[in-house]
């Protein structure tokens, strides 16, 4: 299996439950708003922690360095992390103009976020592990919860 086929159908794994909590949020339904953000977030959350723990890491052993790509990557990590933060807070106020506003700009910024990791990381990935690596790299990353 390809790391860019895995890691992609995780984040539209994710982007299905952020839209199934917005859409909860946006009708004022603030039990299934919460539900379905905790599972976004713990989602992203653990997909952040696989690839912080298990991809980047090897991919910079791979390539020598943790600059570039992996680097820029933590960063944005950094900025969803403070995002869901703010938005957990909208969500626990049942504050529908908060909780929307911040769903832009998660939305904005992950898409923006993810495009990289398909089109740029994922795919330098898959040229530079070899197969049994991104086998084994695929089942460690299957046993990481957060």
């Amino acid at each position: 299996m390809q790391i860019s086929n895995y890691m992609t159908h995780e984040h539209r794994a994710c982007d299905t439950v952020f839209a199934e909590a917005e859409k909860a949020a946006a009708a004022g339904d603030w039990a299934e708003a919460e539900k379905k953000f905790l599972e976004f977030s713990n989602e992203t959350l653990t997909h952040f922690k696989k690839e912080e723990e298990e991809l980047f890491p090897a991919f910079e052993e791979k390539t020598g360095s943790s600059e570039g790509p992996t680097q820029v990557m933590r960063f944005e990590h950094d900025q969803v992390r403070g995002l869901i933060g703010k938005m957990a807070e909208a969500v626990e106020k049942q504050d529908r103009d908060a909780y929307l506003s911040l769903a832009e700009s998660m939305m904005i910024l992950l898409q923006q976020h993810n495009m990289k990791e398909e089109q740029m990381l994922y795919a330098m990935c898959d040229r530079v592990l070899p197969p049994e690596e991104k086998s084994t790299l695929i089942d460690e990353m299957e046993k990481v919860a957060l």
